[in-house]
Parts: C-alpha cells; sequence; structure tokens
C-alpha cells in the first residue's frame, strides 16, 4: 500500500510522519520512510539543488523537471521495488506537491504536469493521501519558528518559504481543488490544533486503510 502526505510549508508532515512512523511500529507494523525530493542517493542532491537559495531565480519549467528527474529516480530505485513486494510505503510528498506547487502556484499548464507526472511515475498513484490542511500565514508562521532553532550558518529558509503569501495561497487552493477532485483517495485533515489531536485525526483515516479497528 502506498501512502503519501501532503500540505503547504509548515503544515507538520514531518513530525506528523514521524509519529505516524512510530504509531505504526508500536502496532508491529513493518513499513518503510521515505520523502521527495530527496528519497534516494541522486534525489538528496537534487533536493539541495531545489531547496536551498540561489542568487539567480529559478526559471519554473527547470524547477518542474528537477522535480520529475527525483521522482523518476524515486520510484524506480525504491518505490516500486517496495510496493511490488508487498510493503507499506509511506512518502513525505509525491505527485500531488508537483501539481499543487508547479501547476497552481507557478501557474504551469496543469494538463502538462499532469501528463509529465504519469511519465516518470511510470502511472504510480497513491492509494490514500492524507492532505495536511492549514492557512498558509499560519504554516509559513512554523516554519519560520523551526528555522529559528537551526544551528548558526544555516539558511533561516529554503527557497519556497521565501515565496510571497499570494504563492501559497495558490498552492493551498491547488490542494484542495485536488482533494475535491478525488475524495476517495484524498483525505482533508485539519493540522491545526494540539500535534496529540491532530495524530489522532491522521491514525483514524489511516486504521481503515489498514484494516484496523477503529
Amino acid at each position: 500500500m502506498f501512502v503519501t502526505l501532503e500540505g503547504v510549508e509548515g503544515c507538520g508532515k514531518s513530525t506528523h510522519l514521524r509519529l505516524l512512523s512510530e504509531w505504526l511500529a508500536g502496532r508491529g507494523i513493518a513499513h518503510m520512510v521515505s520523502r521527495e525530493p530527496g528519497g534516494t542517493e541522486l534525489g538528496a542532491a537534487i533536493r539541495s539543488l531545489l531547496l536551498n537559495p540561489h542568487r539567480e531565480a529559478v526559471d519554473p519549467v527547470c524547477e518542474l523537471l528537477l522535480y520529475l528527474a527525483d521522482r523518476r529516480q524515486h520510484v524506480m530505485a525504491l518505490l516500486a521495488p517496495r510496493l511490488a513486494a508487498g510493503e507499506l510505503v509511506i512518502c513525505d510528498r509525491f505527485s500531488d506537491a508537483t501539481l499543487a506547487y508547479q501547476g497552481w502556484g507557478r501557474g504551469l499548464d496543469l494538463e502538462l504536469v499532469r501528463r509529465l507526472n504519469d511519465l516518470a511515475t511510470g502511472g504510480l498513484k497513491p492509494d490514500l493521501t492524507l492532505l495536511l490542511d492549514c492557512p498558509p500565514e499560519q504554516g509559513l508562521a512554523r516554519a519560520r519558528h523551526r528555522a529559528e532553532g537551526l544551528e548558526a550558518g544555516a539558511p533561516r529558509e529554503d527557497r519556497f518559504e521565501r515565496e510571497e503569501i499570494e504563492f501559497h495561497r495558490r498552492v493551498r487552493q491547488g490542494y484542495l481543488a485536488l482533494a475535491k477532485s478525488e475524495p476517495s483517495r484524498i483525505r482533508v485533515i485539519d493540522s491545526l490544533g494540539p500535534v496529540a489531536e491532530v495524530q489522532e485525526r491522521l491514525q483514524a483515516a489511516l486504521k481503515p486503510a489498514l484494516g484496523l479497528e477503529t
């Protein structure tokens, strides 16, 4: 089974993915955790290119192609073999992120992004997507608060966190449009409130898919 977590900057994906993994491990459910970009050795190098701020502007099509290169390597080297072996895979971002960020956010042609996504994934789609939803203003405030705790010399914000608020609003709009178009796959989870409460919402959404008692 292939499960993905999605959402705007600062929605809590990394924290909740770690907590979900701990919850699954506590129930004795074997699983693998990965992320995009950066789920493979090649992907880690691409992640650095994509997220680190640059002096020169990054063309949106160039950005799109880098994400797709990361995704193709991720699918072929890691995801497809693990899923074919019957494993449960949980991934921090996948193809929905590209539609939301490069399609809605950057304004690239959505049908083109979909076709290129299909090429990169070989048709692989998540069985379940948990969309952690929050207003981008609050998500960015969380992300910037987190950055304050980084070691001296580390980038205070990644390249996307430096984008104007309107960009992030378009990304959220894209995610919610995707959820509306595929309600059986994409579950919208309110990510506001205490971490424990949000985690309970995620677990409640995941239990039926795993055949667990609610």
